[in-house]
Parts: structure tokens; sequence; C-alpha cells
């Protein structure tokens, strides 16, 4: 197994040079969006689980623990990012953090800022939330931007003083939001709630058609005009390799229509916006399939061009109970994953 992915390799980056001058999407086309180097990580997934809300803690869902965090550290990683529930941090609209999970949410930032970790809070919620037991996207059945915007408040009030908070994600993947409430107009309500009490982290800002970086254009081209007092804006796309993208990896790589630069191709057009604003960038959700080492070329060479581009990115995912999920990156029984030797190669961008 190990002597094919090398073979493929470096066949691989036979063709590479050439391939990449003649798409147009070699790194010295875009300038860095930022120089600073920034860290990749992990998305330690857990808390955004299950079907039930409030739901049972450790039936329903879960968070991180000290141990999954240790292997974080283990790797080199320097960045998670934690998905949570609105659903399950805030029970009322307009209500008080609830205090069990405000807890639990901060046990991980303390057990993270020991390890010398950076958090990204992600709220995981899709631009919806329950109330009582239908399921409402914002704009509909009373829900407002101003009661995300509470959220926000209260969040940033609590974690204003940490000193690893990494950023605020206002929303895990938005999509088909309302022509009526679009998503910049909600984004925008939430980024005045954080700032204040918070003029100093950053604000992480997913575009609308589930955060797909292929679409940033169409999709995506309205949060240009966002607002921050303190200037300090980060703009979040997906990329998946999968023919539609999803992530799902139903098919084989062939009948994916994949190919190595499939990840390139696909986050060029958010590359190319963030580089025309002059705009921060991160790349929140990337994850391949463990059934095929074709797939670790696509990943390998997603990675090296977003390193080269100054862009960071958090993979999909690891955590506590992803048990054999074919794209998880959570060792089982002690045995590493084969995403890892790609991931764990991707520390800091250039």
């Amino acid at each position: 197994m190990k002597n094919s992915y090398i073979m493929g390799k470096k066949v691989m980056i036979l063709f590479l040079v050439a391939f990449l001058t003649i798409s147009g999407l070699s790194a010295q086309n875009f300038s860095k969006v930022k120089n600073d180097p920034q860290p990749f990580g992990l998305n330690m997934a857990g808390a955004e689980f299950g079907k039930n809300f409030p739901g049972v803690y450790n039936k329903d869902y879960t968070y991180p623990t000290a141990a999954n965090l240790d292997y974080v550290k283990s790797k080199g990683f320097g960045l998670i990012r934690l998905p949570f529930k609105w659903d399950r941090i805030q029970h009322e609209l307009y209500g008080e953090l609830v205090d069990d999970e405000l807890k639990r949410l901060k046990y991980v930032v303390d057990e993270a800022a020991k390890r010398d970790i950076l958090v990204l809070f992600d709220l995981h919620n899709y631009g919806r939330r329950y109330l009582g037991e239908t399921r409402y996207i914002i704009g509909e059945g009373g829900l407002k931007p101003e009661h995300l915007a509470d959220l926000w408040g209260k969040i940033a009030k609590e974690f204003c003083g940490y000193k690893n908070i990494w950023g605020y994600g206002l929303m895990n993947e938005p999509n088909n939001m309302l022509d009526s409430m679009p998503w910049a107009k909600i984004a925008q309500a939430s980024i005045l709630a954080i700032r204040k009490y918070d003029a100093k982290n950053s604000i992480v800002v997913g575009g609308d058609s589930w955060s797909s970086a292929e679409r940033w254009m169409q999709y995506g081209d309205n949060l240009k005009y966002l607002y921050d007092p303190a200037d300090n804006l980060i703009f979040e796309a997906h990329v998946y390799f999968d023919e539609d993208a999803s992530g799902t990896y139903k098919k084989s790589y062939e009948e994916e229509k994949a190919n190595p630069y499939k990840g390139i191709e696909r986050v060029q057009p958010f590359i190319k916006w963030l580089r025309e604003n002059n705009f921060r960038g991160f790349i929140g959700e990337y994850g391949i399939p463990d059934k095929d080492e074709r797939w670790l070329v696509c990943l390998d060479n997603f990675l090296a061009y977003l390193q080269d581009n100054g862009i960071n990115g958090t993979y999909w995912a690891a955590g506590p109970w992803w048990g054999k999920n074919f794209m998880a990156i959570q060792p089982i029984n002690g045995e590493e994953r084969p995403q890892m030797k790609v991931v764990e190669k991707y520390l800091l961008t250039k």
C-alpha cells in the first residue's frame, strides 16, 4: 500500500506543473491572502451529533475529551474547529446560555489552551434551529436575525477574555436561505453583536449554498459588503472532491469523476475572490474516504495548494464517536487512519 502510494505520487508530481500551468491554477497567480503563517487543524466533532434536541449528553451527543486533544497535540496541529448546536446552548430565544453546555464549551477551550491549541467555534445549524418540535429557517416561524445575534453576543461576552479563541464561526453551511432574509443580512447582525463585547478575535463567515468554494462567486459574493468595526473577518468555504461536492462519496473514484486536482479546481473561485477583495480565507471542511489511495493524492495536492496560497483549514473530521466511518481521521484501536499520513504534513501555511 505504502509503495504504491509513493509511486503514484511521483507520477502525479511529473504532471502537476504542466496541469497547473495549462489550467492557470498555479500558486503564483494568486497573491497570498495573509502573510502570517496560519495553523491547519481538525474538526473535533461530537457536540453537533444526534437528532434529539436538546438531547441527552453522552447519549445523543458528546464533546471532545482531554485525550482527544492530546491526540491533536501529538500530531502537531494548533487549531480545532469545534461544532456545537444553537438548540443546546440556548434553549429559549433571547434566553440565557444553558449552564451545563457553557461549562462543556469552556472545558474544551481550557483544555485546548493547556496544549497551545486554538479554538474556532462552529455553530453547526445550517441557518436553522428548532422551536419546539419544528425546525425553522431564519426568517420563518418567528426566528429572526436578532435571535442569532443575541446568541453570539452572549457567547462573545463569555469568551472574549480567553487567549486561544481563533474565531467565532457564525454558522456552518447556511443553505437555501430565504430571498426575503439573505444570509448576509443575518451575518451582519451577529457581527455587530459580537463586537459589543469582543473587538479582538476574528469572526468567521461561511458562505451560502453549503459554503461551497466552487459556487462562491454565485452565492457568496455579497458577503464582501459586510462591515466589521474591528476589520477582522475571515471567510470560510468548504471543499469536497466527489462529483456533487457533498462529501458523501457514494460511488467509486471513477464514477465520482475525480482527478488528482479536483480540490484545486473547486477552490479556485474562492481564492480568486479573496485575492480580488483582499480578504482572509479559511477552508473549514474537506475530507476523503479511506477506500482508494487515489483520494490521498487529491488531498495532498489540495493541501499543498492551500499552503502555498496562505490559506489554512480543518479536516472533517476527528472526534470521539466516529467509529469506523470511512472519512474519519480518529484512530481505531490505536491504529492511524490512512488520511492522517497526508493531513499531518500540513501544519502551517507558508
